[in-house]
């Protein structure tokens, strides 16, 4: 092959401008996926949705760590998740922003109870706190449910309680909190996607 001068600065300048690309971020999907694939390697990769509004985008969660062993899972990486049909791998300010509110302090991780009058919150367990909101459930449904009005018409309404469901969960759980709360007789039902 013969190259003349001005055809070898063209080639010398396609290459380097190629390199800079790359460089500055604009690299080949495959040489991304390399670099991805390196930095995950030993990572377990997790499905979940993000919490915080009524999008629910899926997300992947990359955490290290093995149970097995006695090493606590840590997450290190979250990213969208590029087969989910709602955000197709892309994720807003606040949903790239997760692993912070993962690991930050504040988040509560546990159910707490603070008693009436008390400035303190105890932490009680799983079972107490599931037992104690059913009790108060069924104590106030018990106390203020109406059957039927001044007409003497049937309407099987309770409206001292109220339930605010998350839009983060599938189809088949949405209908079964929506079939469950109806079926108490609540009439103040609100959902965070408000559909």
């Amino acid at each position: 092959m013969q190259v003349n001068r001005r055809q070898f600065f063209k080639i010398c300048a396609a290459g380097m401008g190629g390199s800079s690309l790359a460089v500055m971020g604009f690299s080949p999907a495959v040489a991304l996926a390399e670099v991805r694939e390196f930095k995950l390697l030993r990572s377990t990769e997790t499905r979940n949705t993000c919490p915080y509004c009524s999008v629910s985008c899926g997300l992947l969660m990359y955490s290290l760590g093995d149970k097995a062993k006695n090493a606590k899972l840590n997450i290190i990486h979250i990213e969208g998740d590029p087969d989910h049909p709602v955000n197709r791998g892309t994720l807003c300010p606040k949903g790239a922003g997760l692993l912070d509110f993962v690991h930050s302090p504040n988040r509560l991780q546990f159910p707490e109870y603070r008693a009436a009058g008390s400035t303190e919150w105890k932490r009680i367990s799983w079972n107490d706190a599931f037992s104690r909101i059913a009790r108060l459930v069924k104590d106030d449904r018990d106390k203020n449910f109406i059957a039927k009005n001044a007409e003497g018409a049937t309407v099987n309404r309770w409206l001292t309680t109220g339930f605010l469901a998350a839009s983060a969960s599938s189809n088949e759980s949405g209908y079964l909190t929506h079939k469950v709360v109806r079926s108490l007789g609540m009439l103040a039902f609100d959902n965070q996607a408000r559909v």
